[in-house]
């Protein structure tokens, strides 16, 4: 049976297996210390963690400091308050400074489920990424978020880590490298590149598929900037036919990325699977994921659709 466990718990294992190698690294949270799974750091590490209060814009103008001043400062709350809430301050306290500052949001997209819109971040990638200086990174499982900790701690300046709520399943084995794309299933037909809790279901999407004699490439791009464009030309030059898949909006995310790099160097037809303008609501994750048309039945419809659009 495969493991469920959350990306969030990645982060928080992550941050005390790097909180072991690196005394440098200090954590910064803003009352969420248990959902954001910080409180495992700060039981290791109570002096170089700091509880901020309900206070996100000073939380990471504190972290700036903390940055200017040689430390390494990982900055952790909800989707729904960093960025939108603190976005001034990234904006240009971290990003203008190129501040060595790490940002990390739990409790992104739908599946916080019945939290409701106003706590379902579904623009946080679009924020983010048009945010000069700035890397983004969206884990596909608990084993990923650990690798993508260690991962960041080497290169400097600013980052954001887009985690979830839900347990998933653990499946990555891949290496880690940030700007680097894992190709998961080679297909020849169409490709699905996928991030966050959306690999999964997109390898459950290409089974389906294979059972019908389509061969479906299957792409785990966790770094959304910077795109690994090497991987992406090569898939479409390869397929012909690309479909993505984000648990955000279909405006400014992964699809977005994708489409903007390959209208100008190949285009393909591309097909977004995601939200489609919409806040979300209350209910189940599952049910959540299934309203909006977020299920691996949703991505191997629109491969279907993809491919009678493709150029044989």
């Amino acid at each position: 049976m495969t493991d469920m466990k959350s990306t969030r718990e990645g982060y928080g294992v992550g941050l005390v297996k790097l909180g072991k190698k690196r005394k440098d690294v200090v954590v910064l949270c803003a009352d969420l210390s248990d959902s954001t799974k910080t409180s495992l750091f700060e039981k290791e590490f109570p002096k170089r963690f700091f509880n901020v209060g309900v206070a996100e814009q000073n939380m990471v103008s504190v972290a700036v400091g903390f940055a200017l001043s040689g430390k390494i400062p990982f900055v952790s709350s909800f989707a729904a308050f960093i960025p939108n809430r603190a976005l001034d301050q990234i904006r240009v306290s971290v990003c203008y400074n190129k501040a060595n500052v790490k940002l990390a949001s739990t409790h992104a997209g739908l599946s916080v489920g019945p939290d409701g819109a106003t706590h379902q971040a579904l623009e946080d990638i679009a924020v983010m990424r048009v945010l000069p200086n700035m890397t983004v990174i969206v884990p596909a499982d608990y084993n990923e978020s650990i690798n993508a900790v260690d991962a960041v701690v080497k290169i400097k300046g600013p980052v954001y880590i887009r985690l979830g709520r839900d347990k998933l399943p653990v499946f990555t084995k891949e290496e880690f490298v940030i700007g680097k794309a894992n190709v998961l299933r080679n297909g020849s037909d169409a490709t699905i590149v996928a991030c966050g809790l959306m690999v999964h279901k997109a390898l459950l999407a290409a089974e389906a598929l294979s059972k019908k004699g389509l061969s479906i490439r299957v792409i785990n791009c966790h770094t959304i900037k910077p795109l690994d464009e090497k991987t992406i030309l090569k898939a479409a030059k390869e397929t012909g036919a690309i479909v993505s898949a984000e648990e955000h909006q279909i405006a400014g995310g992964l699809g977005s990325m994708i489409s903007e790099f390959l209208s100008e160097k190949y285009p393909v037809p591309i097909l977004k699977v995601g939200v489609k303008d919409s806040f979300g609501e209350s209910g189940s994750s599952s049910e959540l994921l299934e309203k909006f048309g977020l299920t691996a039945k949703d991505m191997a419809k629109a491969v279907k659709k993809v491919l009678k659009m493709k150029k044989f």
